[in-house]
């Protein structure tokens, strides 16, 4: 496998980052997309994250799997499975992105959080009564987790601004999530093997994307042990605000 100077660069930051996204600040999770896909193009940058992405989760649940809240994680499965289904025959029915254009499901991902980010502001303003325990909103909150992480690993945002609604603790927080993303990340495993057989012209992983995640192991580790040093000392405040503003600034880069 040879990359240049530059893709090494945005590989090591994006290991680094990711493995903090799963013990320290969940939302700097979604800026690993960008640097991720400066190496591998179009569907194989998210299958190249995905063995990272799963690495980085075992550790999530070791350090906080107290902490999980089981009963706000299990009413959003059926729906994130919902999600897998629409995101797969998407995956199916649509073609590669071309080299240098827009990719729709960009567009659609950024803009699914930018509503919900704005209806989470508006439930700030009008209290409990906007705190999404309706059926309704636990669907269309799980169905939009499983459909963004199913086709660019971007469920962070959405799951982000759910989990914050719920007004949990950080450490509730991060054990609930990291649950979450470690079951869908472990499913999501054999659909995209299954998609690269099914689309041999448009793999989602190759033998150099799995020898760039061997490489890269040993990074998130660091990325890992740096997000459990910080996650204790963090004012839950900032902790909140900043998780919001990650968000935020990730759905306007790929709405942009």
């Amino acid at each position: 496998m040879s990359l240049t100077t530059i893709q090494w660069f945005f590989g090591v930051a994006a290991a680094v980052l990711l493995g903090f996204s799963k013990t320290g600040l969940p939302g700097a999770g979604i800026l690993v997309v960008p640097l991720v896909a400066v190496i591998f193009r179009g569907r194989l940058a998210a299958g190249a994250m995905l063995p990272m992405l799963i690495f980085g989760d075992i550790f999530a649940v070791l350090y906080y799997r107290r902490h999980a809240q089981w009963d706000k994680l299990l009413k959003l499965i059926p729906w994130v499975f919902t999600g897998f289904v629409v995101g797969t025959i998407l995956f199916l029915k649509t073609p590669p992105k071309a080299p240098h254009h827009k990719d729709i499901m960009d567009v659609i991902i950024g803009s699914i959080v930018l509503i919900m980010l704005a209806l989470h502001l508006v439930r700030q303003k009008f209290g409990e009564r906007l705190t999404p325990h309706s059926i309704a909103s636990i669907a269309g909150a799980g169905g939009a987790a499983g459909f963004t992480t199913m086709v660019a690993n971007a469920a962070g945002p959405v799951m982000t601004l759910y989990l914050q609604a719920m007004d949990m603790s950080k450490e509730e927080f991060m054990g609930t999530s990291a649950w979450f993303f470690f079951m869908v990340n472990v499913t999501k495993l054999p659909l995209y093997i299954g998609l690269t057989y099914v689309l041999p012209h448009s793999p989602m992983m190759t033998t150099a994307s799995l020898r760039f995640d061997l490489i890269m192991f040993p990074l998130v580790g660091v990325g890992i042990l740096f997000g459990k040093w910080l996650l204790p000392i963090i004012p839950q405040k900032t902790f909140n605000a900043t998780v919001l503003i990650l968000a935020g600034i990730a759905a306007l880069n790929l709405v942009i």
